[in-house]
């Protein structure tokens, strides 16, 4: 592991595949690994600040978040989208899991979404002003890590279901991104046009980072594809029954012809091996279990009440993901 964090995308564009719940977990089974962990909602339906803080605080922070003392990820850039000067400085909130911060998330980002797309055209004129917004939620991560008193090992942006300007900006500024795959045709569908639409962005940025005047500050602009987690299937007595051995060979040829094959012919490639060696794990479908966890704030190992098995298959499904994930980001 590096000094510098790792930044990943957990990143689908179809909506339903359980982003938000994967990235929570996930982070937990780092955290307990000794990884130290930061959250950045960067989704304006602040999924994962509702997940991870109560009604009370989430609307106070909302309410709050254009004061200077505000503590969401739009008080941190709103200098920049208002062109009045660059990104604030925020100390990221802990949560109730041991070593995993957040970052907030703000209903506003929408607005600043709005924008992107005017500053990517504006980077190509070579306007400083089309940089400092492409790159602010970049640069508070930035600024985040070098004044924490905690090293991060990693920090997870938390993506919303679209292939939009802000999605784009953090895919680009990711060491890392993963797709979370459901059990149902239009997940895998999606799948066909997400490789083409990476590589047309990374494209796009090599670009641009070519015609950036000097000293400016840049987004990563390589991220790579560590790999892919099916997820929400169901089984039926044995843990590989016939429907979910099917979907993971579906969606591994899926994997490997719209997303690792596109994306080796970058140069660098960003992809590499097959759709079955890019699994990085695979969580079954919890049901109100889930439900549970996200109403109490909570991994699904953590809940209480509910299915005992399903916390007990939870735990471990998460600690494999996660060693996987510490695994893959060495290689």
């Amino acid at each position: 592991m590096t000094s510098r964090p790792l930044r990943l995308t957990i990143f689908n564009h179809k909506g339903g595949v359980g982003k938000t719940t994967l990235t929570v977990n996930i982070a937990a089974a780092l955290g307990e690994q000794g990884k130290h962990v930061l959250l950045v909602d960067t989704d304006p339906q602040c999924n994962l600040t509702s997940y991870l803080l109560s009604d009370d605080v989430v609307d106070d922070l909302l309410d709050h978040s254009g004061d200077p003392e505000g503590q969401t990820v739009w008080t941190a850039i709103r200098n920049v989208y208002e062109e009045i000067g660059e990104v604030a400085h925020l100390d990221p909130l802990p949560t109730s899991i041991d070593n995993v911060d957040l970052v907030p998330g703000d209903i506003r980002l929408s607005q600043f979404e709005e924008s992107l797309g005017d500053s990517w055209t504006s980077c190509f004129k070579r306007k400083l002003g089309g940089f400092r917004a492409i790159t602010a939620i970049s640069a508070l991560v930035e600024d985040i890590a070098r004044h924490s008193q905690e090293a991060y090992d990693f920090v997870f942006y938390d993506a919303g279901p679209n292939i939009g300007p802000l999605n784009r900006v953090l895919i680009l500024d990711s060491d890392f991104f993963i797709v979370p795959v459901a059990c149902d045709l239009f997940s895998t569908r999606a799948l066909s046009t997400l490789g083409q639409t990476l590589k047309r962005w990374v494209l796009d940025w090599a670009t641009i980072e070519a015609l950036a005047p000097d000293g400016v500050y840049l987004l990563r602009g390589k991220p790579h594809f560590m790999g892919h987690i099916p997820q929400r299937f169901k089984t039926y007595g044995q843990a590989m029954a016939s429907v979910p051995a099917g979907f993971f060979r579906r969606v591994e040829k899926r994997i490997y012809a719209d997303v690792i094959a596109v994306l080796k012919e970058l140069r660098p490639p960003l992809a590499q091996g097959t759709g079955s060696e890019r699994r990085l794990g695979q969580v079954k479908d919890f049901s109100t279990t889930a439900q549970r966890a996200q109403l109490q704030g909570v991994p699904i190992s953590r809940v209480e009440g509910g299915n005992e098995s399903h916390k007990t298959q939870a735990l471990h499904a998460f600690r494999s993901i996660a060693k996987a994930i510490v695994a893959q980001s060495r290689g």
